[in-house]
């Protein structure tokens, strides 16, 4: 998982490379929003691999199932 976090890194890093001269010269406004759209994608793209390889944890689950069980068993004594 991580090797192929660290490939998709590197495949980004490669393209804002490629595109970086390019960067530069835009003849209108909307050339200047999509720019603006690929480098907000690419830190998207970017911040997701490095946390797939700096293993940061998931903080979606709220409540343990653990905790979910006290609860019940609170509830039934009461």
């Amino acid at each position: 998982m991580r090797q192929n976090a660290i490939l998709r890194l590197m495949l980004a890093c490669f393209l804002l490379y490629v595109a970086w001269p390019y960067l530069r010269v835009q003849g209108s406004p909307i050339g200047s929003y999509f720019w603006l759209t690929w480098l907000f994608f690419f830190l998207l793209v970017a911040g997701a691999n490095l946390a797939i390889i700096l293993r940061i944890p998931n903080k979606m689950d709220v409540s343990s199932p653990s905790h979910e069980k006290k609860r019940q068993q609170s509830y039934g004594k009461n």
